[in-house]
C-alpha cells in the first residue's frame, strides 16, 4: 500500500505525462508536490522498488510510469 505522498506523486507525475507527452523533471515535482527535493527523491526511489516506474537515481529527471494506478 502507497502512502499519500507516493500516491500524490505516482498521480502527478502519470497525468502530467498524459497531458504533456513527458513526464515531470524532479523539480516540477517538487513544486507540484510542496516537498523537499531531498523527499521527492526518495519517495521516487520507493514507487520504483514497488515496481510502479522505472527510475534511477542517476538520471533523476528520466522516469518510465509502469503502473499508474495504486494496486489492490
Amino acid at each position: 500500500m502507497l502512502s499519500d505522498i507516493e500516491r500524490k506523486v505516482l498521480r502527478v507525475i502519470a497525468n502530467y505525462s498524459a497531458g504533456r507527452r513527458r513526464t515531470p523533471t524532479v523539480q516540477e515535482l517538487c513544486t507540484k508536490t510542496g516537498r523537499l527535493r531531498g523527499g521527492i527523491l526518495i519517495v521516487l526511489e520507493e514507487l520504483a522498488k514497488e515496481k510502479y516506474i522505472e527510475w534511477n537515481r542517476v538520471a533523476p529527471d528520466e522516469m518510465k510510469v509502469l503502473e499508474a494506478w495504486e494496486r489492490k
